[in-house]
C-alpha cells in the first residue's frame, strides 16, 4: 500500500518557523532552476494539484508559481533528502524560472573560491 500525501508530509522536518527548501529542477536536463519555501500546505498543493506553490516569507502568502507570469512549473517529481530537510522537485518549466526572466535563478555572478584544496593531476 503506497504512502497517502500526509504521510510523506508528515516524513518533512520542517524548520521552527514551518518552513522547508524547495529545490526546483528541470526534470529531463537536471538544470537547477530556483529555490523557493514551502510550509506543509504549500507542499500538499503541490503534491495534489502538480503544481509548484510556494509559500512567499516577504508577503505572507501562498503563491503558485505562473499564475501571473504564466511560466509554470509541472511536477514530474518530488524527493525529500536524507535528513527530510529539503524537497527536490523535478518539474517541467514552461518559460523562465526566475523572475528576472531568465531560465534559472542560479546563472548570477560565479562565487567561485578564491582557494580550496589541491586537486590530484
Amino acid at each position: 500500500m503506497s504512502e497517502s500525501v500526509q504521510q510523506r508530509i508528515d516524513r518533512v522536518s520542517f524548520d521552527d518557523k514551518g518552513l522547508v527548501a524547495a529545490i526546483v529542477q528541470q526534470w529531463d536536463t537536471r538544470e537547477v532552476l530556483m529555490l523557493g519555501w514551502m510550509d506543509a500546505e504549500a507542499l500538499r498543493r503541490t503534491l495534489t494539484e502538480g503544481r509548484v506553490t510556494f509559500w512567499s516569507r516577504s508577503r505572507q502568502e501562498y503563491w503558485r508559481k505562473g499564475d501571473t507570469s504564466g511560466n509554470i512549473q509541472l511536477v514530474r517529481g518530488a524527493r525529500l533528502d536524507c535528513d527530510g530537510d529539503a524537497v527536490l522537485l523535478e518539474v517541467e518549466q514552461v518559460g523562465p524560472a526566475c523572475h528576472t526572466g531568465t531560465r534559472t535563478c542560479f546563472d548570477a555572478d560565479d562565487l567561485d573560491p578564491v582557494a580550496g584544496p589541491e586537486r590530484p593531476e
